[in-house]
């Protein structure tokens, strides 16, 4: 059996790490100087070199030759030892299977044994922060006095869950993700030397696809040469499944037309065909933020061929830098939605649909954030302006479009009119009746608080999101029978409510 290319290629000595000088030279000076910590900490993303630095220093530590500059020499018995896996004193744990209390309390037993072949006894905890908190509570003591013979280190990915009792009675290192170039220089190395034959934007894929990790870039590579063919841009693209399918492609065409019939279409015979669509709709996000940098002259970081990026260019002509943002939010959500579903599609296809469905008003949204309400000039008129032209007629406007940007209403209040958005929070009911906002309160006293200047400020504020002003009357409703703002005025709940049934519980 063929040894994995990472295994094969795991650095032997300290010249042979990428991307994480700061620690090896720090390492480095700890054994020339002698002075070496009895624990570390290696925290870091996953494939990043901890568990080898961790090997490293243990040959180090134990090396037998004379120049303190040269260890490890890999040449000594106990470094080739530590190469072939057969030093004895090299001790790895899987934090992962031994996470109980009586696991750390038999390596504690045992720690005070003196070493079988070396000087040192090395202790690699790796993905520590899954023991359990008796776990960590037992192997305190050890880590602040250990033997003299005994070195830990403990490695981890999720630093945030280690205690702070054990964090400082560690010598802490970062490791860093590794840069793509850096990536790519390696990468190149190691084809060279397996006659691997790579393209250059291939392998820029391949880095850029192992987000940091130097070891998943390895066995990226691993995986595609055994394909048995010249690795292509074209052919890592479809192995890995970041390549623009042409279902990708026509979809973005029928939304730029737009022809939702066209693009239920594809995506129908997509699905059909077998594509999973989570996978498609991730596919659809990648293919929009290729827009976006286009959008924004960074045309040079968008990964693809040289066809396929004349239609991006088209494609990102077509839409606005607004739109392209809105439609990626809208099918990362369905890229996202872990839920599930009896019907698997269904969340792209709301994606779909969602993003053919324009905006209430005819500009975009603008966020909650830079919405601004400014109080009405005295000589104001007391009778609402009329709907803006080109916006939704207001006679037109659901209860529904009112409910979802009642939240972005009170926020945009909030800074200059905190009061008046706190009365907002409290509205019992919301509907629309011929063109007027009806608001219902549950007392009088609230009622009566909602005068002529509250109610041009709140019309301003839902003007500017919805592009529609909108006569307001407010009443005193009793909350039996009525349906609070923010529930669906058409869902369950709401019919449950309506046959005398009481909300009595909300859970976010």
């Amino acid at each position: 059996m063929s040894q994995a290319l990472y295994r094969k290629y795991r650095p032997q000595g300290w010249a042979e790490v990428v991307g994480q000088q700061h620690i090896v030279q720090t390492l480095r000076n700890a054994i020339v100087g002698d002075r070496v910590a009895h624990a570390y900490l290696f925290a870091g993303p996953r494939g990043t070199g901890k568990t080898t630095l961790a090997r490293l220093l243990s040959k180090a530590v134990n090396c037998l030759n004379d120049d303190k500059t040269q260890r490890p020499c890999n040449e000594c018995d106990y470094c080739r030892a530590v190469n072939e896996n057969r030093f004895l004193d090299l001790i790895e744990i899987d934090a992962a299977s031994n996470t109980s209390v009586d696991d750390v309390r038999d390596l504690r037993d045992k720690i005070n044994f003196a070493p079988t072949q070396g000087k040192f006894k090395i202790y690699i905890i790796d993905e520590v922060h899954m023991l359990s908190t008796a776990a960590f509570n037992a192997l305190l003591k050890t880590l602040e006095e250990p033997p003299s013979h005994a070195i830990f280190v403990l490695a981890t990915t999720e630093i945030h869950k280690i205690p702070a009792t054990v964090l400082s009675r560690c010598q802490r290192h970062e490791f860093r993700r590794v840069p793509v170039d850096e990536i790519v220089g390696q990468l190149k190395t190691i084809a060279a030397a397996e006659n691997i034959q790579a393209d250059g934007d291939a392998l820029a894929l391949i880095a850029r696809q192992s987000a940091g990790g130097m070891r998943d870039a390895i066995s990226l590579l691993d995986q595609l040469s055994s394909t048995g063919e010249r690795i292509t841009l074209d052919l890592a693209q479809t192995v890995l499944g970041t390549a623009t399918s042409q279902t990708v492609l026509d979809l973005v065409a029928s939304i730029a037309d737009p022809n939702p019939g066209r693009g239920l279409e594809e995506i129908h015979r997509a699905l059909d065909g077998g594509a999973d669509p989570r996978a498609l709709s991730r596919q659809i996000v990648d293919y929009l933020r290729g827009l976006m940098l286009i959008q924004m002259g960074n045309a040079s970081q968008v990964e693809t061929t040289r066809d396929i990026k004349e239609t991006m260019i088209k494609h990102a002509d077509a839409f606005t830098p607004v739109a392209v943002l809105r439609m990626m939010r809208i099918f990362n959500e369905a890229a996202t939605d872990s839920r599930g579903s009896w019907q698997p599609s269904l969340p792209l296809e709301l994606a779909f649909a969602e993003v053919l469905e324009p905006p209430a008003e005819s500009a975009p949204v603008a966020p909650a954030s830079k919405v601004s309400a400014k109080p009405p000039a005295k000589s104001a008129p007391k009778t609402p302006v009329a709907p803006q032209s080109g916006g939704a007629s207001a006679s037109a406007i659901p209860a529904s479009e009112v409910i979802k940007v009642w939240k972005q209403v009170q926020n945009a209040l909030r800074k200059d009119y905190a009061n008046l958005a706190a009365l907002l929070n409290s509205v019992s009911s919301i509907d629309v009746q011929d063109g007027t906002l009806v608001l219902g309160f549950a007392s009088d006293v609230l009622m009566s608080k909602m005068q002529d200047e509250e109610k041009q400020l709140t019309n301003q504020a839902l003007s500017d999101l919805l592009g529609v002003t909108l006569d307001i009357r407010c009443e005193v409703t009793n909350a039996k029978g009525k349906v609070p703002p923010h529930v669906p005025q058409d869902g369950m709940v709401a019919t449950a409510i309506h046959q005398g049934g009481e909300i009595v519980d909300v859970q976010e």
